[in-house]
């Protein structure tokens, strides 16, 4: 990623992205990690219902985060993926449709991932945070565990428990 005088290139419209889901404690959560030239960028997580979060496929796992600035100036963060059928889906307002308080915590590590902060710090970061909230503090613990998988030569728990 290109840092020009400490300051990330301004955010293309559409970004490539993996899904993850992670599961804290009973919750069962989604990841949005948004990759510029193949590191996370930033990342989008919320519970992964149709209620209180999105509800997507079980087969999706990539796709775009589309930044959206609406006529008044607002902006939005859409996922657009394509269905097994070759037809493109979009999930309109990321950035709405995740509890406010994990959605702040996610934009600051965004910004972290943005300026370009080595992803294994960026783990070590997250991992160190004490928040007041158990639910935040496992979903923090959930958060590290997703980033994990971007750190060269750290294997996946997936690879883990194969071996």
């Amino acid at each position: 990623m290109d840092i020009i005088e400490n300051k990330p290139l301004k955010r293309p419209t559409e970004l490539e992205c993996d899904v993850v889901r992670f599961q804290v404690q009973k919750d069962k959560w989604i990841a949005f990690v948004g990759l510029l030239d193949g590191r996370p960028y930033e990342i989008f997580t919320g519970l992964a219902d149709d209620e209180m979060g999105i509800a997507l496929p079980k087969s999706v796992t990539k796709g775009k985060i589309i930044k959206v600035v609406q006529a008044d100036g607002q902006k939005r963060y859409d996922f657009q993926f394509v269905n097994t059928r070759g037809f493109k889906t979009t999930v309109e307002g990321l950035s709405y449709k995740f509890d406010k308080e994990f959605w702040n915590y996610a934009k600051l590590i965004s910004g972290v991932l943005r300026y370009g902060m080595p992803i294994d710090q960026v783990v070590k970061m997250i991992s160190g945070l004490q928040m007041d909230s158990d639910s935040i503090n496992s979903w923090t613990t959930g958060v590290a565990r997703v980033l994990k998988r971007y750190i060269p030569g750290v294997p996946s728990e997936e690879e883990e428990l194969e071996n």
